[in-house]
């Protein structure tokens, strides 16, 4: 995707001097997203430890992306140490970092996979040939998500009797959050790049705003028109015929369906459900977790840091950020990442396979 005409991956190996090995040391470059909407800012990660903080403070976030930055995370540790007991303290820390995104584990894993049949003096080698090739199979199952979308978009656009077709989305999951194109925003891309006439309804997403910073900021890159509303303005919307479709991202589905992502999708889907909007979950492969079925009681939520609820940071008009307090002191705050749409309110998963209902899911990938 382009910002300001210039293509950028979320994500990519920068080489740099050559090590007495003769082997190529590699650094990562990524687009810090914490600094985004308001500064545009290339973070260079050279080691493990600096990924893995990356990961936790979510510089880098989105399902699709921590599993990538994993890849490269393994590959910056293979190339600080090749050996077994060092590639497995490392993916051990990378686990560890971000617990509900099933991307992440798949991601190490492979690399695991791959990293155990070499001898130690071709790993590294082996180690960032492997994470590049993840983000190419990320960017080309993205790019699938989009195709299946469009046309699902376009059926649906063909029996709209209103001048524009109004889709909305909960937190991001556009190309930020993979390593190009998206999962959510895929779709919605390529019906605004076919001139469709497009609007989307941007959920701000607190606590991380993440709608509000993100979303809006790469679909404005992109020049489709939006709206930012607030999380509680979705189904009020819905109410009242502005909402023809609804897609969501995610960060695990499970095999039959039920759909774990962004807090507060649950309630966009419940909404969607009670007013007949379709609602759709864009989901790449490596984000369902094919052993488990029970999302509710099987998929850990990760809790995070009560301040990302008790504090706001926004530009101020000096031109600086700062974070402000939005609760009271002496009161508590709870932070669950993520919950829960039970397959029974998914309209349809659309993957790089295709569009299909939570119950055949399975069956589209056998």
């Amino acid at each position: 995707m382009k910002i300001d005409e210039k293509v950028y991956r979320t994500i990519w190996p920068i080489a740099g001097a050559v090590s007495p090995k003769n082997d190529a040391v590699f650094s990562v470059g990524i687009i810090d997203q914490t600094m985004l909407p308001h500064r545009l800012e290339i973070k260079e990660l050279g080691k493990l430890d600096e990924m893995i903080i990356a990961i936790k403070t979510m510089q880098v976030r989105g399902a699709p992306l921590i599993g990538a930055s994993a890849a490269y995370g393994m590959a910056l540790a293979v190339q600080e140490n090749a050996s077994d007991s060092h590639i497995e303290k490392s993916a051990k820390a990378l686990l560890q970092s971000r617990p509900t995104a099933v991307n992440l584990r798949w991601a190490v894993k492979r690399m695991q996979s791959i990293l155990a049949k070499l001898p130690p003096q071709i790993r590294n080698h082996a180690a960032w040939r492997e994470a590049a090739l993840i983000c190419d199979e990320d960017v080309q199952i993205n790019h699938a998500i989009g195709q299946h979308g469009l046309s699902l978009i376009q059926a649906a656009y063909t029996q709209n009797t209103k001048k524009t077709f109004n889709i909305l989305t909960h937190c991001n999951a556009g190309w930020l959050a993979t390593v190009d194109w998206g999962t959510a925003l895929a779709p919605i891309y390529a019906a605004h790049d076919a001139g469709m006439n497009i609007h989307v309804w941007v959920d701000e997403t607190r606590p991380r705003n993440q709608g509000a910073s993100l979303t809006a900021w790469e679909l404005g890159k992109h020049g489709v028109p939006h709206t930012v509303i607030s999380d509680n303005a979705g189904g009020h919307l819905m109410q009242h015929g502005q909402v023809d479709m609804v897609i969501v991202g995610a960060d695990r589905v499970t095999s039959t369906g039920d759909v774990c992502n962004k807090i507060g999708t649950y309630l966009k889907a419940l909404a969607a459900f009670d007013n007949q909007v379709p609602f759709y979950a864009a989901v790449p492969s490596p984000s369902i977790d094919w052993a488990i079925k029970d999302g509710l009681n099987d998929i850990e939520i990760e809790i995070r840091d009560a301040n990302e609820v008790n504090y706001m940071t926004g530009l101020a008009s000096d031109g600086t950020i700062h974070s402000v307090r939005v609760t009271p002191t002496h009161s508590h705050s709870l932070n669950p990442a993520f919950d829960v749409t039970p397959a029974r309110l998914v309209t349809g998963i659309i993957t790089e396979r295709g569009v299909t209902t939570p119950e055949k899911l399975k069956q589209l990938f056998e």
